[in-house]
């Protein structure tokens, strides 16, 4: 038997077992927990084990050739180049993260993991059992080049994901200095609030300060509460249909594009927001012209006292623009309406 399966199995024990009483606790204290999203969150992590078993996955083979072809054996026989690993696997995990928010094939499966409509330990390790379909790992093809063998890489990389457990669990506070540098549960929560403030940000997996250095760091706004999950909620607890639900999508915008460079955009650009058709559009503007045209203005008083006096309309003009926003993620448009009435 592998000596690795004994580590893993206690591991895994203890995460579970850890956010088992994080479940418990919270229902006594606080006086709920969602019970059902931690059997999700378990029937993922079950799937997805079962799914490593095909045999299946891309980028493991690239990066198997990569270690034959590469440009150097690094010794591991001093702290230096141990030190090298931890901050090149954590550089690298943060372009592998932010991409996968980014590029949709990534997103299909990362998904999974932002799923959760609230914020605890189970949520940790929601990962997507459709994990072996991503190219996600080929960002660490540079440290194989190296000379870190892909065994020493993901074992690196498994190590980075056992700090970020403890980063799911909201109620730890603020951690003063060492905000600066590492990733905490404050710069956690905000990574996976669904809020347009917050899309995007706070990357790093055990340092912050590349997301410090690339202009991806956002802070928790005190007026501005978290509301975490996904842009549009799921509310389903199965895991096969979270973990299907992007590849879906995925496959019906594939099906209908037109050219392979629709093809291409459909599976690799950035997720998708709802489309928002013409029709709805010219719905929004007729409502909105309605409102402006209606009078609001116009007299004096409070209308919304039952005593007030009723007042003569007064003629008005009104002009209406219909402004679709961009925000600092693709996967979110906002609508707004700019609304001119002159009386």
């Amino acid at each position: 038997m592998n000596r690795t399966y004994p580590w893993m199995f206690v591991g895994t024990s203890l995460i579970l077992g850890a956010a088992t009483l994080e479940g418990f606790w919270l229902q006594r204290t606080r006086g709920q927990y969602d019970w059902r999203a931690y059997f999700t969150s378990l029937g993922d992590l079950g799937l997805r084990i079962a799914f490593r078993l095909l045999p299946l996955g891309l980028a493991t083979s690239a990066l198997n050739w990569l270690w034959d072809h590469r440009l150097y054996t690094m010794p591991l026989g001093s702290v230096w180049p141990w030190a090298l690993l931890f901050v090149g696997q954590d550089f690298f995990y943060y372009w592998m993260h932010r991409a996968d928010h980014r590029v949709r094939w990534l997103w299909a499966t990362h998904s999974v993991h932002h799923s959760p409509n609230e914020l605890n330990l189970s949520a940790a390790y929601r990962l997507g059992w459709t994990s072996r379909l991503s190219i996600a790992p080929i960002f660490f093809a540079p440290l194989v080049l190296m000379g870190f063998s892909p065994i020493v890489v993901g074992a690196a990389l498994a190590l980075n994901l056992l700090y970020q457990f403890w980063l799911h669990a909201p109620w730890i506070p603020r951690l003063g200095p060492l905000e600066w540098l590492l990733n905490t549960p404050a710069h956690h929560r905000v990574h996976h609030a669904s809020n347009p403030e917050y899309l995007d940000a706070n990357f790093g997996g055990v340092l912050i300060v590349f997301d410090r250095w690339f202009g991806t760091y956002r802070e928790e706004v005190a007026d501005v509460p978290i509301r975490y999950g996904l842009v549009y909620p799921i509310r389903s607890y199965n895991p096969l249909l979270i973990g299907m639900r992007e590849w879906i999508s995925i496959g019906r915008d594939v099906w209908s594009a037109r050219g392979l460079r629709a093809v291409f955009a459909s599976m690799f650009g950035p997720p998708r927001t709802r489309s928002i058709g013409p029709r709805v559009t010219k719905s929004l503007a007729l409502l909105c012209s309605i409102v402006a045209m209606s009078g609001c203005g116009g007299g004096s008083g409070d209308s919304g006292s039952p005593s007030a006096a009723p007042t003569t309309p007064t003629a008005t003009t009104g002009t209406v623009n219909l402004v679709i926003q961009d925000t600092p993620s693709p996967k979110l448009t906002v609508l707004s309406f700019q609304v001119q009435i002159t009386t």
